[in-house]
């Protein structure tokens, strides 16, 4: 069989489907793998690099629909080009079955097979074809670097000879993949970011990758992330109202806003509103990612850049992946080539469209002459994580009643060891000799103190390695030195050797830490 990539028609797209690397992966499924000439231009691809890959090349479009079994496309088909679909041929592209009913149909009716790339489950097994999350991963880089292009000042706070340059302030609405490469561009520029997303459960990322999650002051039961795919799900009237408060609020603070939140087979809702536009400060950036889908913000143009009466850009371009064409064509061809592995098992060039697997059915929007959208949910579910339970916080006379249990546990806990410590040196006082019970005590003392000492130290004053081996080393020279005045000179040479080594031990022990504290200090 065969599988080719035509060029795309969509004014503007710059992506191919194909890469010379992905076709020879393709080939090695038993595939032969044909392009339309140019079609890999716009992304830094001859037509000479595809033949180096074994690709053979036709002059038309026309040419590729007839001879390919399998067609592979970015963009969803136009009209035009599901006309030059055939029964038994299969599809394999964007498609928005929601939004594109009408050439579902038509595609149906041709009796070709139609897998829609972001229709696949959000399940583990699928993440290797997960074609929306591949796109948005660039979308959200890119947005980033956009609204950088559009600002007029740095990201980083610096102070230089003509004066000080405060960070900008950085707020993404919405915590997806998108939302996280976002997220992730904006801090490592150096800007301090703020993240909200409607599922709690992703406020840790967004902690652990140095911004910081703002927080509702309102209860509301999510529905679980497993039975929404891992998207987020349609929020009651009050949450909305809470929501766009506390963005009222956010506003006149924020110096870039990116807004990427979408709920599927829905028009995106609006976040960002006009009075929210209206008190931002001039200069202030929108890079709206739900342009496609109306807009986060009803003020966005599709695919334009406008310029507020107060000063704020509202960027509502469509084609960040397309600006990063390369890097976009190697992701989504790889995805591509994942589906082909999928359903082609025997690696022998054939494809078996296998309806009882998940990922195959869930993506399928038509197959034998049927329509087969929407699909059934998937046996595997997307597995959310749990909210984590919100810490209650405690009144002064709770914490006192706390710091008291604490004590009265501390003081058991000395209590008890002095008491084994005692029982030790009466046993060992009735059965060993004077000589042997002087060291005896003295090594006694020595742990009591030395664990006394080192532990009383506050945790956030060293690592807990050098906790430990500072503990030890303390114990050490405490009864070295209480063995250094001894009348035998083994004892005394063996005493100054446990402080020497002690010695080093804690000195570059405290090296060590200020050597780590160190690292983690801007310049």
């Amino acid at each position: 069989m065969k599988i080719g990539t035509p060029k795309e028609v969509m004014k503007g797209e710059a992506r191919v489907a194909m890469t010379p690397d992905s076709a020879r992966q393709l080939q090695k499924l038993g595939y032969d793998c044909i392009i339309e000439s140019g079609a890999g231009d716009a992304a830094g691809y001859s037509d000479e690099t595809y033949k180096e890959a074994g690709v053979e090349v036709v002059k038309t479009a026309a040419a590729l629909w007839k001879a390919a079994d399998v067609v592979a496309k970015v963009r969803p088909p136009t009209e035009a080009e599901i006309k030059k679909s055939r029964e038994g041929q299969l599809l394999i592209s964007f498609f928005y079955p929601a939004q594109n009913e009408k050439l579902m149909q038509q595609a149906a009716d041709k009796g070709a097979s139609v897998i829609a790339m972001d229709m696949v489950p959000r399940i583990s097994r699928a993440q290797k074809m997960d074609a929306l999350s591949s796109m948005a991963n660039i979308a959200g880089y890119r947005a980033v670097i956009e609204a950088g292009n559009n600002f007029g000042r740095f990201f980083t706070g610096q102070v230089t000879a003509a004066g000080k340059v405060p960070p900008a302030k950085v707020l993404v609405v919405g915590a997806g993949v998108a939302g996280l490469a976002a997220i992730g561009t904006s801090t490592s520029l150096g800007a301090i970011t703020y993240a909200f997303d409607v599922r709690p459960e992703v406020a840790e990322q967004v902690e652990s990758m140095g911004a910081e999650f703002v927080f509702l002051d309102f209860e509301e039961e999510q529905q679980d992330g497993a039975a929404t795919g891992g998207y987020a799900s349609v929020s009651s009237p009050e949450f909305a109202a809470a929501q766009l408060a506390k963005f009222r609020e956010l506003a006149p603070e924020m110096d870039i806003v990116i807004t990427t939140a979408l709920i599927p087979n829905r028009e995106a809702p609006e976040l960002w509103t006009k009075d929210m536009v209206e008190s931002m400060k001039p200069g202030s950036v929108i890079v709206d990612l739900a342009a496609e889908k109306g807009g986060n913000c009803k003020m966005t143009v599709m695919d334009e850049k406008i310029v507020t009466d107060n000063g704020v850009t509202i960027i509502g371009y469509t084609d960040f992946p397309s600006r990063m064409a390369t890097q976009s064509s190697n992701l989504y061809a790889t995805n591509i080539r994942h589906m082909m592995t999928d359903l082609t098992p025997e690696k022998d060039g054939q494809v078996v469209h296998n309806m009882e697997d998940d990922v195959i059915r869930g993506a399928t929007i038509a197959h034998e002459k049927a329509v087969t959208f929407p699909p059934p949910p998937p046996k595997v579910q997307a597995i959310a994580a749990k909210p984590k339970e919100k810490v209650k916080e405690l009144t002064p006379e709770e914490k006192k009643q706390q710091e008291l249990d604490a004590f009265k546990a501390q003081t058991k806990q000395q209590v008890t060891l002095l008491a084994v410590g005692g029982a030790l040196v009466l046993g060992a006082g009735l059965v060993a000799p004077a000589s042997f019970m002087q060291h005896f005590i003295v090594f006694v003392l020595a742990v009591f103190v030395g664990f006394q000492v080192i532990w009383g130290v506050a945790h956030s004053l060293h690592t807990p390695l050098m906790a430990i081996t500072n503990a030890i080393s303390s114990i050490i020279i405490l009864g070295a030195l209480m063995q250094i005045g001894s009348g035998s000179y083994l004892v005394i040479l063996l005493a100054a050797l446990s402080v020497f080594m002690a010695g080093v031990n804690i000195f570059g022990g405290f090296l060590v830490t200020r050597r780590m504290l160190a690292m983690f200090q801007k310049s």
